[in-house]
């Protein structure tokens, strides 16, 4: 398991890629990730994640009790816990307002997962999540419906969450998603979106789940 010292740099690296991606403004969205069963590294509250250094980083138990760092933890703590609390396989969460899938969570409208391979191969379903004020406890209730089966969640009015065994994974999942999004985008205004053929809808979702077999024997 890397040392806390590496997980800050790779979370500030990150932080600084979705800024200059455009998937961030402001002090928009948080990163965090689970050194260990009882710990959580997570971006600080009202700090700019383009401009973030290591020492910005705060750790906390899975309860929630801050444990280490001169920032309070972010104000989506709630959210990244209850991910933790109920999917010991995930190591870490993504969080943002990125345009194009934030622009589809805020007209209500689902992302087919049946439209691009790579998101069916590499991410599964994103379910469209009710409405839940940000930083409360409604937003984990938003969640749980979907938190068992699925790497990623279109937060209604809000934006994009994403998981992953890794912080790489949990970032490339994020980046998959919005990429699809403004795809989807683009494919309205020409008019027409094409669904995959069933047969190989099903066929791209046995070769997840093998992908996940080979990841867990690995683990």
């Amino acid at each position: 398991m890397a040392s806390p010292f590496t997980v800050k740099k790779e979370i500030v690296d990150f932080g600084h890629r979705m800024y200059q991606r455009g998937m961030l403004a402001g002090s928009d969205g948080n990163i965090s990730v689970r050194l260990d069963d009882d710990r959580i590294m997570v971006t600080p509250s009202g700090r700019p994640k383009g401009f973030m250094a290591p020492d910005d980083l705060a750790i906390v138990d899975i309860n929630g009790k801050h444990l280490q760092g001169t920032q309070k933890a972010s104000s989506e703590i709630k959210m990244h816990l209850f991910v933790y609390q109920n999917r010991p396989d995930v190591r870490a969460c993504v969080h943002s307002h990125a345009p194009y899938v934030t622009a589809f969570a805020v007209a209500g409208i689902a992302l087919g997962e049946d439209i691009l391979p790579e998101v069916v191969l590499f991410v599964g379903g994103v379910p469209l999540t009710d409405y839940a004020p940000p930083g409360t406890d409604a937003v984990p209730k938003s969640l749980e419906p979907h938190i068992e089966q699925n790497n990623a969640f279109l937060l209604r009015n809000h934006g994009l969450l994403t998981l992953g065994r890794s912080l790489e994974e949990a970032y490339h999942r994020h980046e998959t998603v919005e990429h699809c999004a403004r795809i989807i985008h683009l494919a309205r205004q020409l008019g027409n979106v094409d669904s995959i053929p069933s047969d190989d809808f099903k066929r791209l979702e046995k070769m997840r789940g093998k992908l996940d077999e080979i990841w867990n024997r690995k683990s």
